[in-house]
């Protein structure tokens, strides 16, 4: 897979919902994200304010990505972002973030996309950090709250 595939966000489908949730992180990032499965069954009980999506690098699906799109409060927030094992760090987690921001500027009264993340060895925040997300100071249970603004 070339790291200048194009990266796309496609609906889940019958057709490809194993693929997607066979879909795995490394062990060590195991406790950063739920799997697939567990995300979009969430998905499918909050049907409000869930919007989620396969990430495709050409034709081969590579990860998913969820967003929590609150429209009435504009309110975005990241709710579940994972890229496979196999295909990180090849670009594709960051074209496909890049996507979620564009559609999430495209939103009733967006002006930032928050999110959380657990900290620790194996944490995406350094990732968030380099897509332009800072940390609020705010916490989130046990994550720290990032927000990347526009």
């Amino acid at each position: 897979m070339s790291s200048g595939a194009i990266v796309t966000l496609r609906e889940i489908t019958r057709e490809n919902l194993r693929s997607i949730c066979n879909l795995k992180v490394t062990p060590a990032q195991e406790n950063f994200v739920a799997s697939n499965a567990v995300s979009i069954a969430q998905a499918h009980f909050y049907p409000e304010v869930a919007w989620f999506r396969a990430i495709y690098a050409d034709e081969t699906p590579v990860g998913f990505v969820m967003l929590e799109d609150d429209p009435a409060n504009s309110s975005y927030f990241l709710w579940r972002f994972m890229i496979d094992a196999r295909f990180q760090r090849c670009g594709f987690g960051r074209r496909a973030l890049e996507l979620m921001i564009e559609h999430v500027k495209t939103r009733p009264g967006a002006t930032a996309l928050s999110t959380s993340c657990v900290p620790g060895e194996g944490s995406p925040g350094a990732f968030y950090e380099k897509i332009g997300f800072t940390y609020t100071g705010e916490m989130d249970e046990d994550e720290l709250v990032m927000q990347c603004k526009f």
